[in-house]
């Protein structure tokens, strides 16, 4: 019998990691301020870890922390302690792709639980094993892997495995990349990437010095490297049954608009299929919240096939969505029906604005009746972070966010 495998969110910091889990997730993974791979990230203070661990520990959730640098000799000074202060704190596992580290955790927080990243290229299942043998508890399986090769992981270890369904895809083997140290000097592999895959790019002679060849027939260069999104939510019934223990979204850079649509939108596909495996259909609506937040065009990676041409986006590196964030819910009164929200982008009375909230149905309403924190009747709530009162049709839960149709925007 299938097991309804763990939904994993990204949480960049201590916003997203609150709103991925109100929003549906099992579980989260997230970075301290060294020994991560997205140094660029937000990341946690120390301090924040344990408000982190003890938040989803409240919710009967778990939090994930990564280690999972390749580190020099340098970046050792200081881990055993990190490690331990890990442990303390209750900290559910470590995200782990250096086997000194590896080496290190099991000697000085022997009871860790321990899960191998993608970054170590876990391809087939004797590397499962050999991770399994050495003491880990789950292997993140790489995304350059197809549904008929998890399989038969699946069916030769009895590790946990875990793999990727939706996000960005590194234009990198496993992310083992050096563009970026070679054009800024940011160590990809030490977790300061700058994500040089994904500028404009065109060929120079070396005879000719400033004479640019556009490399495809574009006028504006092109984005060789520029992989579109993963995206496994329409082929979650093949994801579920191939067996796998975690389902993982990629994104701590990502915005709190885009770990609460995503998550909450593998929510309901899992839930669904659960609830009735034989009827499982995909339903327009999940499909429609990927689209509200900004991504790339969407692929399924290597899942099916191995990523051609179709798979990649050669005239553009810019991002698409539907919608925009504009507000989000701090409480709600009962009585007056006023919800107190602060402000994330420009909104004005007459718009329509779609309230989406972490457990209550998606609603629809006008913003008709505006009030600014000392009470007084505003129409436009125009500066960042503004706190503002807003009369809503219906109950509204906290956390709940607040968007707005993009091509309405100007209505």
């Amino acid at each position: 019998m299938l097991k309804k495998p763990e939904l994993l969110a990204p949480a960049g910091n201590m916003e997203k990691m609150k709103m991925a889990l109100l929003y549906g997730a099992d579980a989260v993974y997230l970075g301290g301020k060294m020994y991560g791979l997205r140094a660029f990230g937000g990341n946690f203070t120390q301090e924040e870890l344990k408000e982190a661990v003890d938040f989803a520990h409240n919710l009967g959730k778990k939090v994930y922390v990564t280690v999972n640098i390749f580190p020099h000799n340098s970046d050792l000074e200081g881990l055993p302690d990190y490690l331990r202060y890990l442990e303390k704190i209750g900290v559910d596992a470590l995200l782990i792709a250096d086997l000194g580290i590896f080496s290190l955790c099991k000697e000085v927080t022997p009871h860790m639980e321990i899960h191998i990243s993608t970054q170590a290229n876990n391809t087939n299942w004797r590397t499962v094993n050999a991770w399994q043998a050495l003491g880990a508890k789950r292997v993140v399986l790489a995304r350059e892997m197809s549904l008929n090769e998890i399989r038969e992981i699946r069916a030769k270890t009895t590790a946990d495995l875990e793999m990727f369904v939706h996000g960005a895809m590194c234009i990198s083997y496993s992310g083992r990349c050096l563009l970026s140290n070679y054009f800024t000097g940011r160590d990809s592999n030490r977790g300061s990437c700058a994500q040089s895959c994904r500028w404009k790019y065109a060929l120079v002679e070396e005879t000719r010095p400033g004479k640019y060849f556009p490399i495809a027939e574009d006028e504006r260069g092109t984005y060789i490297m520029n992989s579109k999104d993963m995206c496994l939510l329409p082929h979650i019934a093949d994801v579920i049954e191939s067996g796998v223990e975690s389902l993982k979204i990629e994104g701590r850079m990502k915005s709190v608009h885009y770990a609460a649509s995503v998550v909450k939108a593998y929510r309901l596909a899992i839930d669904a299929y659960f609830e009735d495996p034989e009827h499982f259909k995909i339903q327009q609506s999940w499909l429609d919240e990927l689209e509200k937040v900004s991504h790339r065009p969407y692929t399924t990676g290597f899942y099916y096939h191995q990523p051609d041409a179709n798979d990649q986006l050669y005239g553009r590196s810019s991002y698409d969505q539907t919608s925009e964030f504009i507000g989000l819910v701090r409480s709600y009164d009962p009585e007056t029906r006023y919800a107190v929200v602060e402000q994330r982008n420009n909104m004005k009375i007459g718009q329509e604005i779609e309230v989406f909230q972490p457990h209550a149905p998606l609603y629809r309403q006008k913003l008709s009746d505006m009030l600014d924190e000392e009470g007084n009747a505003i129409s436009v709530a125009p500066h960042a972070q503004q706190i503002v009162k807003i009369r809503m049709d219906r109950p509204v839960e906290p956390y709940t966010i607040l968007r707005r149709d993009i091509a309405k925007k100007a209505e």
